[in-house]
């Protein structure tokens, strides 16, 4: 494996989301204000499952249960 495989990597999908959604168009008044909206929206993309298989999708992995 290489040290950085970006393609396979889930993780890479959710800033794509991220800035296409609860970041974009968005005057940060303060540093805080940033740090906040970056804190919350993992937690609604948490609770949206289809996000996260298109993700793990995008990586052409599979999960296998144990």
């Amino acid at each position: 494996m290489p040290p950085y495989a970006p393609d396979l990597n889930p993780v890479e999908g959710i800033w794509p989301l991220l800035r296409r959604g609860w970041l974009s168009n968005v005057a940060f008044s303060a540093p805080e204000h940033l740090v906040q909206r970056i804190r919350r929206g993992p937690r609604h993309i948490q609770y949206r499952s289809d996000l996260i298989d298109g993700c793990l999708a995008e990586t052409g992995l599979t999960i296998r249960p144990a």
